[in-house]
């Protein structure tokens, strides 16, 4: 089939990679020249395992192309995807003017009949709104061109988006319309042959379930950082009740990890806007605001936590390993180990800080008191105390012996629970973790 997507941010390069490599073909619309011409050039602006592998290997077989004319698109596709962004504006509630802009350019220019796919995270009613602006503006030019609007909702987790592109838990179809739904039912078809992954409801179904996914697995990590400020008054350990209640089919374990909070794109703007859908719609969401509210205070633990032991932390050298908000990412969006690092220089301690991926992050005050270092061991030369605060592979092995002769005082702050204490304890550090006494 033929593809038309409209922004190459992350959605719409993972979805355009996915499709492009089952033999769809892609065009990809963006209205930034040079952005375009960087993909053109193999570039992504973005770090996402296996995606810059396999858009050079579909760009060039000639299934994925770029552009910054939406006309050329329009025209070659049956099926034109919505995937821009929705940032979050200052009351919560999602900037939809980068969907508006999309829904008018097609409406001005589309001839024949095409199948719009809203894949962007939406407030509930948008997929119907963008039907309205698009049939407005058709109207207005007196044509006959027609289309159905399908709300399909992305589910990609960032580090892995690729993976879960090519083996969906569930495709997620909001759409009345018969013929639609056949267009998008051939379109996965090649994501579905095991068994049926497709769930057909309405489109403000489709659109309220990606809010509440991600509201679910944001509560489950809110509940977990919760309950590890009980473990750690009551003597318990956090993680010996996570794989306790993890090990409940009806629980599972995943999301169950307490640590310094959740950050990314998706999790706290979703929060946000759900809280103020449901709030202009006359209903409160108790649940919902005491996970955000346990997210804020829980960016600030590790911190606390260092000050508890080591007092005033101004002057001291403070490593931090992580900066991006989770592993096999370059992103730092609401990130829980940036703000300890603007909390630790706020403090006036020295940062030296390493990220496997992320080599350099927004510094507005011009710190001399930050330095991003080369590698691992570089950040915690002369440290009076690490901080662990995202947890990527290379740090779940590492040398302590090593570690211990080169920090000036031995303090690790794990805020992800990634090492055993009873280790860390044997080679003489103070261990301090979260919900571990």
């Amino acid at each position: 089939m033929k593809i038309g997507i409209f922004g190459t941010g992350y959605v719409g390069l993972v979805t355009a990679a996915g499709f492009a490599e089952v033999g769809h073909e892609v065009i990809c619309v963006d209205n930034n020249p040079a952005l375009v011409q960087q993909l053109k050039d193999g570039q992504i602006p973005i770090h996402e395992p296996g995606l810059a592998e396999s858009l050079k290997k579909s760009t060039e077989s000639g299934n994925i192309s770029f552009t910054t004319h939406p006309i050329i698109a329009i025209d070659f596709a049956s099926v034109l995807f919505i995937t821009v962004g929705t940032p979050a504006q200052a009351d919560g509630s999602a900037n939809l003017s980068y969907m508006n802009d999309v829904a008018n350019t097609i409406g001005t220019v589309i001839t024949g009949h095409k199948t719009i796919v809203v894949k962007s995270t939406v407030p509930v009613g948008t997929s119907r709104r963008i039907a309205d602006i698009i049939n407005l503006a058709i109207t207005s030019r007196n044509t006959d061109a027609t289309i159905c609007v399908v709300s399909n909702p992305e589910f990609l987790k960032e580090g892995e988006a690729l993976s879960d592109f090519r083996k969906p838990d569930r495709i997620i179809v909001g759409s009345t319309d018969a013929n639609s739904i056949a267009v998008i039912k051939k379109l996965y078809e090649s994501f579905s042959r095991n068994h049926e992954k497709i769930v057909l409801m309405t489109q403000e179904s489709a659109e309220l379930t990606k809010y509440a996914s991600n509201a679910m697995l944001a509560t489950r990590i809110s509940f977990m950082n919760e309950l590890s400020k009980i473990s750690e008054k009551l003597g318990a350990d956090i993680e010996d009740v996570r794989r306790g209640i993890g090990s409940d089919r009806r629980i599972g374990p995943d999301f169950l990890y307490a640590g310094a909070g959740f950050g990314g794109s998706c999790f706290p703007k979703d929060l946000a806007a759900i809280s103020t859908m449901a709030k202009d719609a006359g209903v409160e969401t108790p649940i919902i605001d005491a996970v955000q509210l346990i997210n804020i205070q829980q960016k600030e633990i590790l911190i606390r936590k260092a000050s508890s032991y080591l007092g005033d932390l101004s002057g001291l050298t403070c490593a931090v390993w992580g900066l991006a908000f989770k592993p096999n990412t370059d992103d730092t969006r609401e990130s829980p180990a940036l703000q300890l690092v603007y909390s630790l220089m706020n403090s006036g301690a020295y940062v030296r800080a390493y990220d496997p991926i992320v080599k350099q992050i927004k510094n507005d005050g011009g710190h001399s008191k930050l330095t991003i270092c080369a590698n691992r061991l570089d950040a915690i030369l002369g440290a009076d105390v690490l901080f662990l605060a995202t947890e990527w592979n290379e740090f779940k092995n590492v040398d302590f012996k090593h570690m211990g002769r080169v920090m000036k005082q031995k303090v690790i702050v794990d805020g992800r629970n990634l090492w055993n204490p009873v280790l860390c304890r044997s080679f003489g550090f103070k261990y301090i973790g979260i919900g571990r006494s």
